[in-house]
């Protein structure tokens, strides 16, 4: 099962890829510390996910803390669509962005199926605002056409590889006259335009890293007599623009105050604030969260399908326990409980983010989904009724299967109504371990087959074997106590306190044994004959559900079984 293959959690102290972008001042006596406060006035948070792959965990963390931080502040939450990458958007991804966020319980207040004050909200419908910019930048000198072709290009990454230096340009083109530039860009020679990187980064305050900056050289370059200039592409040979423009543009468009993302583009930051600097724009403030990973320390990737979002809701996790899981990797907060909805989570939030990568565990969604499920079921509304409806529909998908027991029957008088009910009465009484509806039938197929699979008595617990050794010559009379009761008293309370007088009159009657002791070879009895020795709720509530025939069916198999000297097969 899907949230049984990720390993235990395991927090770094710090990420490989932010630990020499980060000033070593920061972590000195008496550096100012990181701001946990919240702005005073409200946010305007965006997510702004590409359709290159679908919502996954990383991607859902991400939309909630922007989320939660425009919500608290009585801001704004934007949704945008990155969809410049035409050569690897998947045709459904953006509509299954739209659901999947929605179905976990996210909306946002502007956004491209609703509009709003600063749109359009997709990209591809914004091309003429990022090459109107791109030119100011032509103009400003901040940036400059290239011209290299792509062999060029590639020569000259190879070179580099061969080296071990990065695959940075060399400013071929950064040095042509403008008018040259110009008419060559009219002569319809194909061309990029780069962003002209100065000697030094500017450094920034990152609200979870503190002062953060690098210096734009490289060492070993120098000694090789390489020249590494940066020098991103803003506007790539088709018009349309790189993440670095188009980000930049549409922030400040869009008038984004704040922007959460993950550690990855911690290093693009430098960059994007010289974009400000040169459009003379103030930039938003950035918090870098770490970012979660699978068992081999890789970091999620839409591309690859890791814990798509879609595949959570198709085994029946809940949403709100899924934001909650996701909430809890990256952010501390000083509550009692890890349990929190939505409105708790909005009331709760700060800008405490810890550092470091985490890699993410199934442990804590199992009890959180086990939490909600005794939730919904003590609030017994639409929520409950909606968990009752998916494990209804999983048991009728069985009923038509052959695949799981091919020897068993069904209940016969378990149909509609009636199988609701069954399933009602047995959530309420195990919602406390709940996780799935797959996996809620598997534990509990005693409530909805006549027969299940073969027990191999032999497989009993040797405990529970002696305990029951201990009544065996009382099988009969406990089986007549219960058959004494008509059916119109088959009741979850009148089973109780059968089992309770059939106690008290074995504990007259067995010296030396404690009515305790008698109870529990009681207990473990009607389990085994009843529940075929599952768990699940009390047995008086147990029996109460199954019913008064199919119970004491049950016990006389068991006890009839039990009258010879060996623990045999039960079939």
């Amino acid at each position: 099962m899907l949230l049984r293959r990720i390993l235990p959690v395991q927090v770094r102290a710090f990420p490989q890829q932010c630990r020499r972008y980060v000033s070593s001042s920061i972590f000195g006596a008496g550096q100012r510390r990181t701001s946990e406060q919240l702005p005073s006035t409200p946010a305007r948070t965006r997510f702004a996910p590409s359709p290159t792959g679908y919502l996954h965990l990383g991607s859902l963390r991400t939309a909630l803390f922007n989320y939660l931080l425009s919500k608290v502040t009585g801001g704004q939450f934007l949704l945008r669509i990155e969809d410049t990458d035409k050569r690897r958007t998947i045709p459904d991804a953006e509509e299954r962005l739209y659901r999947d966020l929605r179905w976990a319980g996210l909306e946002w207040d502007e956004g491209p199926d609703i509009g709003g004050p600063y749109g359009p909200y997709k990209q591809s419908e914004r091309t003429s605002l990022y090459e109107e910019h791109a030119r100011k930048l032509l103009q400003s000198g901040h940036a400059y056409r290239c011209f290299c072709s792509l062999e060029k290009l590639s020569e000259l990454f190879l070179r580099r590889a061969r080296l071990g230096l990065p695959s940075d340009y060399d400013r071929t083109c950064e040095g042509l006259p403008t008018e040259i530039s110009d008419e060559r860009a009219r002569a319809g020679q194909a061309f990029v335009i780069r962003l002209r990187v100065p000697a030094m980064m500017p450094e920034f305050v990152d609200l979870v890293y503190g002062s953060v900056g690098k210096p734009n050289h490289n060492r070993k370059a120098q000694n090789l007599g390489e020249a590494l200039y940066e020098d991103p592409i803003l506007l790539k040979s088709d018009g349309l623009p790189t993440y670095h423009l188009a980000n930049v543009v549409d922030d400040h468009h869009m008038k984004i105050t704040h922007v959460v993302r993950a550690t990855e583009w911690m290093s693009s930051t430098p960059k994007h604030l010289l974009l400000y600097r040169a459009f003379g724009w103030e930039p938003p403030a950035f918090a870098h969260i770490g970012l979660l990973q699978d068992s081999s320390y890789q970091k999620f990737s839409k591309r690859k399908g890791d814990l798509n979002i879609r595949r959570f809701e198709e085994q029946g996790i809940f949403p709100e326990a899924l934001l909650n899981y996701v909430a809890l990797y990256g952010w501390s907060h000083t509550r009692t409980s890890d349990v929190m909805s939505l409105s708790d989570l909005i009331e709760t939030f700060d800008l405490k983010f810890t550092k470091g990568n985490t890699v993410v565990e199934p442990h804590k969604l199992v009890y959180l989904q086990k939490k909600y499920a005794a939730k919904y079921a003590e609030k017994n509304g639409s929520e409950f009724e909606a968990v009752v409806d998916r494990i209804f529909e999983e048991i009728q998908r069985e009923f038509k299967s052959s695949t799981w027991h091919p020897g068993a029957s069904y209940l016969n008088h378990l149909v509609g109504d009636d199988l609701r009910n069954r399933i009602q009465g047995v959530l309420r009484g195990t919602a406390q371990n709940y996780t799935t509806p797959r996996e809620f039938f598997t534990n509990y197929q005693y409530f909805f087959y006549d027969q299940p699979s073969a027990i191999n008595l032999e497989d009993v617990p040797e405990k529970t074997r002696a305990a029951i050794d201990g009544i065996r010559p009382q099988l009969r009379t406990i089986n007549a106590a219960f058959r004494n009761i008509p059916l119109e008293a088959w009741t979850d309370v009148n089973l109780k306190g059968r089992a309770l007088t059939v106690v008290a009159m074995m504990s007259s009657n067995l010296k030396g044994s404690s009515s305790q002791a008698i109870n529990k070879s009681i207990q473990l009895y009607l389990r085994c004959a009843v529940a075929r020795g599952s768990s699940g709720p009390p047995m008086h509530t147990t029996m109460a559900l199954l019913g008064r025939n199919t119970c004491l069916q049950r016990l006389d198999e068991l006890a009839s079984l039990l009258g010879n000297e060996t623990w045999g097969s039960l079939t």
